[in-house]
């Protein structure tokens, strides 16, 4: 087999086998000094947001404000409130006071 018929046989495999462990990928961006890649905008110029900016700002922020009221209004399930207000309830039964009278 000549070296031409080897090279052409072969150069399919190897290519596979660079994509595959990602050799010659050209996809990393060069670090530029700038925050986030973005240039400094002109005097007076105003930034245009992308796409994806309003719909991640209002659903995180909102996830967030709405996740924080789920806490602050969830039911108290401690099982030493419930044991608490069982004891309450079965002396009430009992006919005991409840409350506990100041000593002097």
């Amino acid at each position: 087999m000549s070296a031409i018929a080897r090279t052409f046989t072969r150069t399919p495999f190897r290519r596979a086998i660079q994509i595959r462990r990602g050799g010659h990928h050209e996809g990393y961006n060069q670090p530029t000094g700038y925050l986030f890649g973005e240039k400094p905008l002109a005097p007076g110029a105003k930034r245009v947001k992308e796409d994806w900016e309003p719909m991640m700002f209002y659903g995180f922020f909102g996830s967030m404000v709405f996740g924080t009221a789920l806490v602050y209004y969830k039911p108290d399930t401690n099982v030493h409130t419930w044991a608490y207000r069982e004891a309450k309830a079965r002396m009430a039964a009992r006919g005991e006071t409840v409350e506990y009278k100041k000593q002097e």
